[in-house]
């Protein structure tokens, strides 16, 4: 069986060891003399090796215990860096943020380098889940969902509309509105209509062929339109953004009005969003407006 001592006498033995001094490890822990000494011994009990030795007034280690110093120092730096990493340093709070993956790759991932440079000091975490109808935890400030808006016993506020449009790969051939109804088609779960939609648009019937391939994220949609498989209907503001990101795709034809929409959700008895989430949704909606302006 796996031995694991106290982690609170491990946490006192390597600011002991560091300082060679009780007293000082002591201060720092916010412990008492006495604490810390009763844990050292508790923990030499525990390993049945004396860690310190202690002569005259002076405190140093035995050689078991600089070896096991660095092993202890090393497992908690590690928790440490863990600890900033995924939580952020205690004087930073962290801004989190929920959005379905084709929203958080091709949206808000895309706008986090210039939130970042204009406020380098609020850290964000972005998660993502396939289906924007997940449960409603309160483990993130801002939740970001595409839809219209009616989500059963939650508040709905529009962020900005959409619409759609069909890509291509960049290299690819320039096809009519005509022609696309004969080429490759891929179609999104949930979202199969998008097609018809954009044929209705451009005064041209469904296409007759089926589509031969079927995927439930746009992320999933746009390698296959890498890969050669056809054409897709994304968002047009995801299909800017990928472009602008060096993604070898290109429209290919005309946007139309989408009848979804993005909105931020919430509970009808959430507490009031802190201060970080009311900052980056002020500059997100600009950017939006921006976005749609130009």
């Amino acid at each position: 069986m796996d031995r694991l001592p106290n982690p609170t006498w491990l946490r006192t033995f390597e600011a002991a060891a560091r300082h060679l001094n009780f007293t000082e490890a002591a201060r720092e822990l916010g412990l008492t003399q006495t604490a810390v000494s009763l844990h050292i011994r508790s923990l030499e009990a525990e390993l049945g090796e004396r860690l310190f030795s202690r002569a005259a007034r002076r405190l140093g280690l035995t050689e078991l215990g600089q070896s096991y110093a660095l092993t202890v120092r090393r497992a908690l730096a590690d928790i440490a860096l863990s600890t900033n990493s995924l939580f952020g340093p205690a004087t930073r709070q962290t801004l989190r943020i929920r959005a379905p993956i084709s929203t958080a790759t091709y949206w808000i991932a895309t706008e986090l380098p210039a939130f970042a440079a204009a406020y380098p000091d609020i850290p964000v975490r972005l998660v993502s889940n396939i289906w924007g109808d997940g449960p409603e935890n309160e483990d993130v400030d801002l939740d970001i969902r595409l839809g219209h808006g009616d989500w059963p016993g939650l508040l709905a506020e529009k962020l900005c509309d959409e619409t759609i449009v069909p890509i291509g790969r960049a290299d690819g051939p320039h096809l009519s509105p005509e022609a696309l109804r004969a080429a490759p088609q891929i179609h999104i779960l949930g979202y199969e209509d998008n097609w018809a939609r954009w044929f209705e648009a451009q005064g041209l019937p469904p296409a007759e062929r089926a589509a031969l391939f079927s995927v439930d994220t746009t992320v999933s949609a746009i390698q296959l339109v890498l890969a050669g498989a056809g054409y897709a209907t994304i968002l047009t503001r995801f299909a800017r953004n990928a472009i602008a990101q060096g993604i070898p795709l290109r429209l290919a034809g005309e946007p139309i009005p989408f009848s979804q929409s993005h909105y931020l959700i919430r509970p009808p008895r959430a507490a009031a969003s802190p201060a970080r989430a009311q900052l980056f949704l002020s500059w997100l909606r600009t950017r939006a407006g921006a976005d749609a302006a130009g």
